[in-house]
């Protein structure tokens, strides 16, 4: 799964990147502690043209009454996703490029303790994660909500976790927006060995709370340790 990730790229940078027209209600960046539920940068492609804007991290099907009614869908599975009537439309006509700086996984320890990694691309480039993206509306309430498609881990993200997200190469881009032809269902599929690397953070990430760029500093195992009681995990 993906359920934390790091936006260091200002958002003009981004939608240059992207060649994406930027919207007036971007989430503010630096942000190195990204949680569901909030705003989160999103390019989608419309009318032949591409939109950078805010979306909810956290799916909204329609037959859904509130924000909280249900489970919370931040990630949809490669696997099934055509399946799932919550994601099957979705994964059809809105897909999207959600951007990120890097993401968190965790692993655990001999007596349960939770261990996080923060991964980045090798090549010190952004990261463009696949996601889905669905409007939802309930009386007064609208919201542009979204998840992030997920796949099984390759060999070496397997070492911390068995799920990754699934990243999208600049070259396929277009395909996963819905711009280029058909074929998107067979970029849901892990990212290559060399493509990441990663490396042990601080426990301190493991609250919502957290902030800073302290959180995607590397620690080794033996000072993770010495911050078990001082970082907030649990």
């Amino acid at each position: 799964m993906c359920g934390r990730f790091a936006v260091t790229l200002p958002a003009d940078a981004m939608a240059r990147l992207f060649a994406a027209r930027p919207g007036n209600d971007l989430p503010g960046v630096p942000n190195y502690n990204v949680c569901p539920t909030t705003d989160i940068h999103v390019i989608r492609s419309e009318a032949g043209a591409r939109h950078l804007g805010a979306m909810r991290w956290g799916f909204l099907s329609h037959w859904q009454k509130s924000e909280t009614d249900g489970p919370l869908l931040i990630n949809a599975r490669a696997e099934t996703i055509a399946e799932k009537p919550a994601f099957r439309a979705a994964v059809r006509a809105r897909r999207c490029l959600i951007p990120a700086s890097g993401f968190y996984e965790w692993s655990k320890d001999d007596e349960g303790n939770r261990l996080p990694w923060y991964f980045t691309r090798a090549d010190g480039a952004p990261i463009a994660l696949a996601g889905i993206w669905q409007d939802w509306e309930q009386g007064d309430v609208a919201l542009r909500t979204c998840a992030i498609v997920t796949c099984a881990a390759n060999r070496a993200v397997s070492a911390v976790h068995h799920r990754m997200p699934v990243i999208v190469e600049p070259d396929d881009w277009a395909k996963w927006l819905g711009e280029a032809g058909h074929g998107a269902a067979l970029l849901m599929r892990p990212a290559g060995e060399d493509v990441l690397r990663f490396h042990r953070v601080s426990r301190a990430v493991n609250s919502n709370r957290a902030a800073g760029p302290e959180l995607i500093a590397p620690v080794n195992a033996l000072d993770g340790d010495q911050a078990r009681g001082r970082d907030g995990a649990g």
